[in-house]
């Protein structure tokens, strides 16, 4: 069910506890285990009327947001994550740099992974036209990805570089299982333990973002492909698709603020 909210005071404005009430009902905070603090993480001004979104927070990202006019950066690895962090160095600064901007900070982790109409993967598995989509990817005892079929099979490499225009970063390819892709797991971003169950689930293709050395063999193993994608790469998809819709409900224009980490 989509989120709904009361009428701001004029399209193109609403205050910050609107719209982070918004965000915390659409996306369902707190539904999910998640190590990270979910929703607003630093308070800025009361009325926001330019977003900016990124997927991660540094202080060139709140920079970068607070020069580009914004009023709320929303991003999808925030400052917390689960332990206080002593307000020194680098976390002073980054802190310091959204308090002097009157920037709010919203970060949207799990949530916004596993979101069936916003979320990494969901977008990911419509640029790839999945059919027959299901919930996939286990993250303690919850499917935050998705699983599906493609249109038509595609060899090993040709859907690899199809991986690569949809995201602009060379992929890393374990060729463990079929020279040919139909069954399609996807995971953004830190998804390379999902081989067994995507072995168990009869995909023959997991598409994640980074590798881990403990789970090389897997792919091999199991019999499963592995793409490789990018952390960062993969989970561009989610943040803008968030922006986005914060446009088409509330007329808020909207930035995005790549900074590729390669990783």
């Amino acid at each position: 069910m989509t989120a709904s909210t009361s009428p701001s005071p004029q399209r193109g404005e609403i205050s910050r506890d609107e719209l982070v009430r918004w965000l915390n009902d659409f996306l369902k905070v707190g539904e999910l285990p998640d190590p990270s603090l979910n929703g607003l993480q630093i308070q800025g001004t009361d009325t926001i009327r330019r977003v900016a979104a990124s997927v991660d927070t540094s202080a060139q990202t709140l920079q970068a947001a607070a020069d580009a006019g914004a009023d709320l950066l929303i991003v999808h690895h925030g400052l917390f994550w689960g332990k206080p962090i002593a307000l020194t160095g680098p976390h002073r600064e980054r802190v310091r740099t959204a308090l002097m901007a009157d920037l709010n900070l919203y970060a949207a982790h799990i949530p916004l992974d596993a979101h069936p109409e916003v979320g990494n993967n969901a977008v990911i598995a419509q640029a790839l036209s999945l059919q027959h989509t299901r919930p996939f990817g286990d993250w303690m005892g919850h499917k935050i990805g998705v699983a599906g079929e493609l249109p038509r099979e595609l060899g090993l490499q040709d859907f690899a570089d199809r991986i690569q225009k949809l995201t602009g970063e060379i992929c890393l390819v374990h060729g463990g299982g079929s020279p040919n892709v139909h069954r399609v797991g996807v995971v953004s971003g830190g998804g390379a333990g999902a081989v067994a169950e995507a072995a168990a689930a009869g995909l023959d293709t997991l598409l994640t973002g980074e590798p881990e050395h403990k789970f090389f063999h897997d792919s091999f193993e199991h019999g499963v492909n592995v793409i490789f994608a990018g952390h960062y790469e993969t989970e561009v998809f989610g943040v803008r698709a968030l922006a986005a819709r914060i446009e088409d409900e509330f007329g808020l224009p909207w930035q995005f603020l790549n900074f590729p980490t390669g990783l």
